[in-house]
């Protein structure tokens, strides 16, 4: 692994792309609803599917024998054995072209982008950058492109990351709001997305094997909890945004959820129980 150029890696590596229909099914998007606490009876079909639920479209559909050690399903296209057991979400953006209907078929394109050695203190590092593209119709224009990037890192020796909690700044924006995720809402998100991966569900593999305090709140999620709080505070439709993951945030512990408007873009935060800032997204909105 430490001798292939990025060119080697890229060319030897990357697999076919994963083509699929998909169903942006009604009970999918009420699930999400029941998971957000808002009420599912008011999700109806043809309704356009709200800005930032697309994940229950993108999940991986890799078969048991196959998962990851750490039982990570896949980035919705096949992922070749790097050596490097350890993955973590580092970015995400998403360009929403047309809205989906709750009820719709679309064609889902999947493909690795691009991968990337690195080389850090830990040691050899992969960023993995995955593409989606969903059309409701397999000939027309993308409805909605989103990019993913993720760091593949070699094994910890399994020590805890747990530090003494101390006494946080306050945190202000325009809209601010604290959440504690709990092991339910992790778990209804996992199952939504088809996502196994043992952080986000194993608390003795998360704490023993990958070195963490508690259980990983899902990257995916914590944007979801950002992007939702600002639509329904807002009611403002989202165009595109760009989210960076800074930090992981973790199982019961509180999630203070910022809003700022800046000039002509919005900017959503968020931070763990000790004024981290674990999540950063860039948003931009439009009027359909």
């Amino acid at each position: 692994m430490n001798q292939l150029n990025e060119e080697h890696l890229a060319l030897a590596t990357i697999p076919e792309a994963t083509l699929r229909k998909e169903i942006c099914s009604i009970s999918a998007a009420r699930r999400v609803a029941a998971m957000l606490d808002l009420n599912p009876d008011e999700i109806v079909e043809g309704a356009p599917l709200p800005r930032g639920w697309q994940f229950i479209l993108l999940g991986a559909d890799t078969k048991r024998s196959l998962l990851r050690a750490d039982g990570f399903p896949g980035l919705g296209v096949s992922m070749p054995d790097l050596g490097l057991p350890r993955l973590m979400l580092g970015s995400r953006s998403v360009a929403y072209k047309e809205d989906i209907p709750i009820g719709a078929s679309v064609s889902r394109h999947s493909f690795i982008q691009s991968l990337k050695q690195k080389s850090t203190k830990s040691g050899p590092m992969v960023v993995a950058t995955i593409q989606h593209e969903l059309r409701l119709d397999s000939e027309a224009p993308p409805a909605l492109i989103e990019t993913q990037t993720y760091l593949l890192l070699p094994a910890t020796k399994g020590a805890s990351l747990l530090t003494e909690a101390s006494i946080p700044p306050i945190v202000t924006g325009d809209l601010v709001k604290t959440v504690v995720p709990n092991e339910t809402l992790l778990f209804h998100y996992s199952a939504l997305g088809f996502n196994s991966h043992k952080i986000h569900l194993d608390r003795t593999y998360a704490r023993n094997v990958e070195g963490f305090p508690d259980l990983v709140v899902n990257g995916g999620l914590s944007t979801l909890l950002l992007t939702d709080f600002f639509r329904q505070k807002t009611g403002a439709t989202l165009s595109s945004f760009k989210a960076r993951h800074l930090a992981p945030l973790y199982c019961g512990s509180p999630i203070t959820m910022v809003v700022k408007k800046i000039e002509s873009k919005w900017q959503l935060q968020a931070y763990d129980n000790r004024s981290t800032l674990a999540v950063d997204i860039e948003v931009e909105t439009h009027e359909l």
